[in-house]
């Protein structure tokens, strides 16, 4: 395969990369868009930074201010002691808004980044322009695969040189997606001084008390006022099409997409596709394919 570096998909728009103070947590973003456009903030998943979400940056931001960033604990973001659970997530996102002077925002959240958007969707609903929830985490408690995330992402960290690799591939439809780069880039987050500690705490998500508690239920979905897209894959590793779909009939009025022969990351492995999906949502029509 040819090299194919992150950077390649970011050729289209002005962008930079910086560090804000939110709510005293240094906190790493990836901006691109005109600044009076639009508001629009992408989450990636579990162990995961902003660069699951490159292959998507330049087509939203041709018409949003839009933000990528390393959520609390994560990719290049401070690491403080704290729980790793929803309230701590959604405080700190809370305080990344506050810091970026986005009164709201649309928010697309991928994985543990959609269960973040859910539930910052019901304790900040004024803050909450529209949701884009992808293959979004938290809304089951099925074991073998809770033990598989918190394994895999263990492993890892524990080893970054040679299970990162294995790690991102699980997350595709077809492992040959994962890049060269791309395990580069993570295995460098992940050989990070006390990020082995760090992660242990972030996975407590995975564990079943801790998640039962946080835990995305038809009762608090059905709070949710913002529209919402749901999108899910025919090849999801964490859940079929079938349980995105009752998901999504949680969320009055929600619409919901499958894309077909993607995995965990659809954003990252068709991102054509899925940009063509959130933008249709996105920008107030109804997304192609969306039912």
């Amino acid at each position: 395969m040819d090299y194919a570096s992150l950077w390649g998909d970011v050729h289209r728009a002005a962008f930079e990369q910086g560090y804000l103070d939110a709510g005293g947590v240094r906190t790493r973003y990836i901006r691109a868009g005109d600044r009076s456009a639009p508001k629009l903030v992408f989450l990636h998943g579990t162990g995961g930074h902003a660069e699951a979400f490159l292959r998507n940056l330049d087509a939203h931001a041709a018409h949003f201010d839009t933000v990528l960033i390393d959520y609390l604990g994560h990719g290049w973001t401070d690491k403080p002691d704290v729980a790793y659970e929803m309230p701590d997530y959604a405080a700190h996102l809370a305080a990344t808004l506050d810091a970026l002077g986005f009164a709201s925002a649309s928010i697309c959240g991928e994985s543990m980044g959609g269960w973040i958007a859910a539930w910052f969707a019901i304790h900040h609903p004024d803050r909450v322009e529209r949701l884009v929830l992808n293959t979004m985490g938290g809304a089951t408690m099925n074991s073998a695969v809770m033990q598989t995330v918190y394994d895999k992402t263990l492993a890892a960290v524990e080893e970054p040189e040679t299970l990162t690799r294995p790690r991102l591939e699980w997350l595709m439809a077809d492992p040959s997606v994962v890049t060269d780069d791309l395990v580069a880039c993570r295995t460098r987050i992940y050989a990070q001084p006390g990020m082995k500690e760090t992660m242990r705490r972030i996975l407590c998500l995975q564990q079943e008390e801790p998640r039962r508690r946080n835990l995305m239920t038809p009762a608090n979905m059905g709070l949710i006022k913002a529209p919402t897209l749901v999108i899910w894959t025919s090849k999801d590793p964490t859940a079929s099409v079938e349980t995105g779909r009752e998901i999504a009939s949680w969320i009055p009025g929600s619409e919901f997409a499958v894309m077909q022969n993607c995995g965990h990351w659809p954003q990252y492995e068709k991102p054509e596709e899925y940009n063509a999906l959130s933008l249709g949502f996105l920008l107030g029509g109804r997304s192609e394919g969306a039912g």
